[in-house]
């Protein structure tokens, strides 16, 4: 069951009863939380890498498990048709099933660590503002463009009905003058 339904678009992955540190994980959910994707990975990176710690801790047991999930859920998002550079995420820890040793050892203890890990990656942001609004001056000069394709267009279209009209009317002259030749061999045969 996962703690938020968001309006926006998102795609979720969810580790149940994953064997880390309750508290180590709740930590590393509160500093990951509505952050950008891409930030969150360079964290963990650097964490797994040994590079950036918090508190002058490196958390890698858990960061290790957090980050096998946010790459689940990256590619369920990617499946869903997510934009990448939109997604934020939402990552929160709970405690998990609770399991016992069969046996006690007396420096452990019979608990046994276990934790519920959701994690979400929320598609939120607006579209770059160059490609959402365009100068006016720019669409203007596009409706002018299309305006002269389309009068470009009708001028062919007259030109092809001109020209039809012109062979038409040569057909019927050249008609006419093969009449008259008709005619006038005709009239010179009856004369004779």
């Amino acid at each position: 069951m996962y703690t938020v339904k968001p309006k926006e678009k998102y795609a979720k992955a969810f580790g149940r009863n994953m064997r880390i540190s309750t508290k180590d994980a709740v930590r590393i959910c509160r500093v990951i939380r509505k952050k950008p994707l891409a930030r969150v990975k360079r964290l963990m990176n650097d964490m797994l890498a040994r590079r950036r710690s918090l508190g002058k801790r490196y958390y890698t047991k858990a960061v290790r498990r957090i980050s096998d999930l946010l790459a689940s859920c990256e590619k369920n998002a990617l499946f869903l048709g997510l934009d990448n550079e939109k997604l934020f995420v939402h990552a929160s820890a709970n405690t998990g099933t609770i399991l016992r040793r069969r046996r006690r050892k007396a420096a452990f203890g019979s608990r046994l660590k276990n934790t519920n890990v959701e994690i979400m990656l929320i598609e939120k942001g607006k579209e770059k503002k160059a490609a959402k609004k365009e100068p006016k001056g720019k669409i203007k000069e596009e409706k002018k463009e299309v305006k002269k394709t389309e009068k470009k267009a009708e001028k062919k279209k007259e030109v092809k009905e001109i020209k039809k009209e012109e062979k038409e009317i040569k057909k019927k002259t050249e008609e006419k003058k093969e009449i008259k030749k008709t005619d006038k061999a005709a009239s010179a045969l009856a004369e004779e």
